[in-house]
């Protein structure tokens, strides 16, 4: 009971923490603007950056990426290395999830939400430090190139389970979390990808501010 109201209340503070909407935070105070009912309706970074320009998708971007954050180093301060490496991803895994449910599925929104990558992008610069940079480069080029976010965290999704593997052969929970997160990533941008292989999907700089882009985004 000592080991589990302790990771009880950090699974609930990681899901809370990432409910926090700040791209409808920020829309609303700054700009008096609700950005579920411009662009996509999605309220994650991309569609801030379409609806509101690159400032508040900036903000927004950053924030929700230190939610995942938080909820990881807050994760580790409960249950540290010390406490057995097995029990301490364990813990780190279930608050990043956590994190990134509660940026999915809001109820501060109705149980809606964004797609949570910039949300897991924040967990796993502390879950997986060495493997975040690659990931980060693969991400920022493949958008380069496509101009499409969607594009870029498919990409990057198919990409951690693989770099897990190679990088942390040694920690299975990490793995089989890799796998998870990755199947998740890919779940919740499916009618993105039928929107690519459509040749329909929505690319950053076609849009002009606040048109509906009839689409959903991903962060």
């Amino acid at each position: 009971m000592e080991t589990v109201l302790p990771v009880l209340f950090v699974l609930i503070a990681a899901y809370l923490l990432g409910a926090v909407p700040f791209a409808v935070i920020i829309g609303r105070l700054f700009y008096g603007v609700d950005v579920r009912e411009h662009g996509s309706g999605n309220a994650g970074a991309t569609n801030v950056l379409r609806v509101l320009g690159a400032k508040a998708g900036a903000a927004v971007l950053v924030l929700d990426a230190l939610k995942g954050l938080a909820a990881v180093l807050l994760a580790s301060a409960v249950a540290p290395v010390e406490h057995g490496a097995t029990t301490h991803d364990w813990v780190l895994i279930g608050a990043s999830f956590a994190a990134v449910l509660g940026h999915s599925y809001s109820p501060f929104l109705g149980f809606a939400g964004g797609k949570g990558v910039a949300t897991a992008a924040g967990a796993l610069l502390i879950l997986v430090p060495v493997a975040w940079p690659i990931l980060l480069l693969t991400f920022i080029v493949v958008v380069a190139v496509s101009r499409m976010v969607s594009l870029g965290s498919l990409v990057i999704a198919v990409e951690f389970p693989i770099l897990v593997i190679l990088l942390y052969p040694d920690r299975p929970v990490l793995i089989l979390f890799s796998v998870f997160a990755a199947s998740f990533v890919v779940w919740r941008h499916r009618s993105n990808i039928a929107r690519i292989l459509r040749g329909e999907e929505a690319k950053i700089g076609l849009r002009s501010k606040g048109t509906h882009s009839g689409g959903e985004d991903e962060a």
